[in-house]
């Protein structure tokens, strides 16, 4: 299942009404760490059902602020966020977003 782009709180809050799990990297587009870590949440979203998004950091810092600040999880680019109904269950970031953990705390959704 290839991962949504989410530019703004609008997109957001409906994947947060709509959604009851889903996984949100936040991804630096300039960035190699991040873009190595994206090639990771690729990979895992070939074999998942939960529903994966991404948010571009230069693209939608508002909406990152907003989220690290609505939720407590100091803002890392790039960054692994799991959501359980409206919350923030587990997040890592730069090297440690590997294929294998996402597929480990995500695999009770699928």
């Amino acid at each position: 299942m290839e991962a949504k782009v989410i530019q703004n709180q609008e997109e957001f809050q409906d994947v947060l009404n709509r959604e009851a799990a889903f996984y949100l990297l936040k991804h630096s587009l300039t960035c190699p760490i991040s873009a190595a870590a994206k090639q990771e949440y690729d990979r895992y979203s070939l074999d998942t059902q939960l529903p994966l998004y991404t948010l571009y950091v230069q693209e939608a810092r508002e909406l990152s602020n907003s989220i690290a600040e609505r939720y407590g999880v100091k803002h890392e680019s790039p960054q692994v966020l799991l959501f359980e109904n409206n919350q923030i269950i587990w997040n890592t970031s730069h090297n440690e977003i590997k294929e294998e953990v996402l597929r480990e705390k995500g695999q009770r959704f699928n």
